[in-house]
């Protein structure tokens, strides 16, 4: 299967729009009002309803309630959920959506804390103490690759972009990847280009023999 990629932090259609044309999988919109890529369910929704068809809506929350979710959700036109905050098995399994549970990592962090958790996937991002996402930095891939080999459904995020792509293809075999800051010329705003060379990078890329 081939692997997976999402651009997230969309911000204008115009970007959405050249990742759909180059094939992306998904595009992510995040709903955390202190990330600088912050949008409104209306926008969102503005963005989203120009789109072609087959390609994954997602969005991105961070301890918010789920009636919160659901509402912002149907709005926008939202057809997936990715949790960044504190939520509970428990939790996710309340949310009426297909749900994606991210995990910041750092050099101490035990991959059992995925257990209990019955979602569509896990993103594995890095850790930062002032952020939730959209660092810019790598984490120790050889964590993400034996979450990889005991969970499967691993989507690999934290400082990817072209530069550090196929490494990381070849380090962890995930199930997908999520790019942002790695193809932006600043917060919201990608980078054309970045974004053409990820996408290809990740469809043209095989396992190692």
């Amino acid at each position: 299967m081939r692997v997976k990629i999402k651009i997230c932090g969309i911000t204008r259609y115009d970007d959405a729009r050249i990742a759909a044309n180059l094939g992306t999988d998904a595009v992510g919109f995040i709903f955390y009002h202190r990330s600088p890529r912050a949008l409104a369910p209306a926008a969102a929704h503005e963005i989203i309803r120009q789109l072609p068809p087959f390609i994954s809506k997602v969005g991105v929350f961070v301890n918010e309630t789920v009636e919160h979710i659901v509402a912002v959700a149907r709005a926008a036109g939202l057809d997936t959920i990715q949790l960044h905050g504190n939520e509970s098995p428990h939790y996710c399994e309340q949310v009426p959506y297909p749900v994606i549970k991210a995990f910041s990592i750092d050099a101490q962090t035990d991959i059992s804390l995925l257990n209990g958790y019955d979602t569509s996937g896990f993103l594995l991002d890095t850790w930062d103490e002032q952020r939730r996402g959209g660092t810019g930095k790598t984490f120790d891939w050889t964590i993400a690759e034996k979450a990889m080999r005991k969970f499967g459904r691993i989507i690999l995020a934290g400082g990817l972009g072209p530069i550090n792509l196929k490494d990381a293809l070849d380090s962890v075999l995930p199930y997908g990847v999520d790019v942002n800051s790695g193809v932006e010329l600043k917060p919201g705003i990608k980078n054309p280009r970045k974004m053409r060379d990820a996408i290809n990078i990740v469809k043209d890329w095989r396992p190692l023999p």
